[in-house]
């Protein structure tokens, strides 16, 4: 017989799993009112951990319900080309993670940077909310939401018009704001690293007027986009300041890069 007092543990585990439930369908719910939350965010407003919202969106991340982003989460679209954006944002994470963090490390306090909107990049807004007196220019709308509360970050956002399927701006507007700005540092991203054709994207809007917009021209792509071809010319190899790639590069292709410019490989 259990004693009064004490629950036994079928209907403890019981209640738990219920409290699970009900709360995973609550963060849905919240995602699916504001598209993206952070971590934080919704762990304040469940008065839980962070480490619980994390294991509760690692479930849902796995049941395909939202996407997980660099300190938060989105929730899932099925809709025209955005799901593009979303997959490639999910694409070779580990590698763009720890690019961002060593392209994140070049910007110094007291610094300006413009960022290209590429999903690298966001993992770069990450790394630099911790920064201080850090201008960043950028016309990646998801850029935008990372650094949004960043008290310590001026950021400055280009005009232009909305594009869904990339989550940033397009347009002449991007490109006269951007002839407006002279950076300290600008990182970019691309589809592909060809030897025979340069850097190469996939973009026909592609914002060639970023490359004229800073001083040092910082290049960040993984391994897996080097030695390919892409449909568009964006500049010349050796047009870039620095290459920063992840450790999966082979020997030979980081050979034939240093002769080129200098490479920075992220560990």
């Amino acid at each position: 017989m259990t004693p009064w007092n004490c629950t036994p543990h079928k209907d403890r585990s019981e209640m738990k799993e219920t409290v699970e439930i009900s709360r995973l369908d609550g963060v849905l719910e919240m995602l699916r009112e504001n598209t993206s939350a952070s971590i934080s965010d919704i762990a304040e407003h469940f008065h839980v951990s962070q480490m619980t919202i994390r294991r509760d969106l690692q479930k849902l991340s796995e049941q395909g319900q939202i996407v997980r982003i660099p300190g938060g989460a989105r929730i899932e679209r099925w809709r025209g080309m955005e799901r593009t954006y979303l997959e490639r944002l999910g694409n070779m994470s580990p590698a763009k993670r720890l690019i961002g963090k060593a392209a994140a490390s070049l910007i110094a306090d007291g610094q300006s940077v413009v960022l290209d909107s590429g999903t690298t990049t966001l993992y770069v807004a990450r790394e630099l909310r911790s920064r201080r007196n850090v201008v960043v220019i950028t016309f990646s709308l998801a850029v935008l939401e990372e650094l949004a509360g960043a008290e310590e970050i001026r950021l400055e956002l280009t005009g232009g018009v909305y594009r869904a399927s990339s989550h940033d701006l397009i347009g002449h507007g991007v490109a006269e704001s951007l002839r407006s700005f002279y950076a300290d540092c600008i990182l970019f991203g691309a589809a592909a690293v060809s030897f025979t054709h340069g850097v190469m994207v996939h973009d026909p809007d592609a914002q060639r007027e970023l490359l004229q917009a800073g001083r040092k021209k910082v290049l960040l792509v993984d391994s897996s986009k080097i030695g390919i071809e892409a449909t568009y010319r964006l500049c010349k190899i050796e047009e870039c300041d620095l290459i920063v790639t992840d450790s999966q590069i082979s020997s030979g292709d980081l050979e034939r890069l240093r002769r080129i410019t200098d490479v920075l490989v992220a560990e």
